[in-house]
């Protein structure tokens, strides 16, 4: 076990006496806020101006800051698409929340809905729920996505599936891929660097940071092959696309 040093003993002793306990708060809060405004009746936005700034406050209160290159090529909010970046850390979810720009849904795990509190404030956030044991479940998840689409929003996925278990990419799944043929939108490639090395997968305790989100010109995936080609021509592009903004052993 590596020892510890003055700055991450200090570091630990803030997040455990102060960055921690907002942290949890502020995530209980949100769930709250989140949960009676979907009951009530408030508007999409209200909720995703509340699941914004608490990305924000999660962020603050562990010390990571980020950098954003590339907000150019952020599509107008009245043209949706399937955004998908690697998947480095859970403060992705954070980093792409407070910094993305534009209204999205997320394509999550079945099992996530089980958190407590956080579950059903997914539920009630409409985010889209996917059980990657059934072949059924994709079927579902394009009529879930079309209703998304529907309403303004666009759709985001990890295609790795899972966080990375070393930093390094690993091979994206078809699935996000599939639904954006099936419903006819762009792919919109987002890296991110860093967040890694503030939370690695198997641990708990994060480090102060900086992440670098890039988001890149979005494509369609018609101009890649013809069907069904295209659908793992557009994986591979995508996979190339953020893995040009990641250094080159990642």
């Amino acid at each position: 076990m590596k020892s510890l040093t003055p700055a991450r003993l200090l570091y630990l002793t803030y997040f455990i006496l102060i960055g921690g306990p907002l942290f949890l708060l502020t995530t209980i809060l949100c769930c709250i806020v989140v949960i009676i405004a979907s009951y009530v009746g408030l508007p999409a936005s209200f909720i995703s101006k509340t699941t914004k700034a608490w990305s924000w406050c999660c962020l603050a209160v562990s010390l990571c800051r980020v950098t954003v290159r590339g907000r150019e090529h952020l599509p107008s909010t009245d043209a949706p698409c399937v955004v998908v970046a690697n998947h480095q850390s859970a403060y992705d979810i954070f980093v792409l929340n407070a910094y993305i720009g534009i209204p999205f849904k997320w394509v999550m795990k079945q099992e996530l809905r089980s958190i407590p509190m956080v579950g059903k404030a997914c539920e009630a956030a409409h985010f889209i729920f996917v059980d990657e044991t059934k072949v059924s479940s994709i079927a579902q998840t394009i009529q879930d996505a079309k209703k998304v689409l529907a309403m303004g929003n666009s759709i985001f996925i990890f295609p790795e599936g899972s966080r990375t278990e070393n930093g390094r990419m690993t091979r994206f799944k078809k699935g996000a891929f599939v639904i954006a043929s099936e419903l006819d939108v762009p792919i919109l490639p987002v890296t991110i660097d860093g967040a890694f090395s503030i939370l690695p997968r198997g641990t708990y305790l994060p480090h102060p940071g900086r992440v670098t989100l890039t988001i890149h010109p979005a494509f369609h995936m018609s101009e890649q092959a013809e069907p069904p080609a295209h659908i793992p021509a557009s994986a591979r592009l995508a996979q190339q696309v953020i893995a040009s903004a990641l250094p080159e052993s990642k």
